[in-house]
């Protein structure tokens, strides 16, 4: 499906976003009932559980007589006017940065290959990034190339001022210099030295006489 964009200002803000997807998730045909269940915005893109029921009553998969399936809103603005473009987890969406709070509302998959369970690992993993802390030290999975071509895979989480605004960047460890790293920069990377450990000499010596 394309997207679709509302020329009469009905959305405008946060709060009518939501509704809106709660209304876009809510509705009755062929004897079931789909009604919203949860909805987060990440960015610019909504993330829902929306839950199936039987209109008779009638089971349809979970114990409680209902499939809660996971669907992706992506949303812009265009001159002013909102627009979306959904998707259901089976399609393959791109976008997985869902919260694991709405993931573990989901109803569970039959099938491991299928789209769906690819999505929901993907929206896991991205969940697992660590979010480092000024000081950390961190050894990337694999070396990045910077724009110079140099590269670098050790760096300590750190932080730059642009006006009043703290910026999270990270010092190269061979350098010395500045780098911007995107979140997904960070998957499968490793902690080598935690700030929290570093900034306690007097509890790094008591664990030390603990060891011995």
């Amino acid at each position: 499906m394309g997207w679709l964009f509302y020329t009469d200002g009905r959305v405008q803000t946060y709060a009518d976003e939501k509704a809106e997807i709660a209304r876009l998730c809510t509705f009755e045909a062929d004897r079931r009932r789909t009604e919203l269940v949860k909805a987060c915005k990440v960015g610019t893109t909504w993330y829902a559980a929306a839950k199936v029921t039987n209109l008779d009553g009638t089971p349809v998969e979970d114990a409680d007589g209902s499939i809660t399936f996971g669907a992706v809103f992506l949303t812009r603005y265009d001159d002013g006017y909102w627009g979306y473009r959904d998707m259901e987890e089976s399609a393959g969406p791109n976008e997985s940065r869902a919260p694991l709070g709405l993931i573990g509302l989901l109803s569970n998959l039959k099938e491991e290959g299928s789209y769906a369970h690819a999505w929901r690992q993907r929206c896991r993993d991205w969940a697992s990034i660590p979010d480092y802390e000024e000081g950390d030290k961190i050894r990337l999975a694999a070396p990045v190339t910077l724009t110079d071509g140099s590269t670098c895979q050790i760096v300590t989480a750190t932080h730059y001022r642009r006006g009043r605004q703290k910026r999270r960047c990270y010092r190269i460890e061979e350098t010395g210099g500045l780098v911007r790293l995107s979140k997904a920069t960070l998957a499968g990377s490793e902690l080598l030295s935690s700030a929290k450990g570093a900034a306690s000499p007097v509890l790094a010596e008591f664990l030390a006489g603990q060891g011995g």
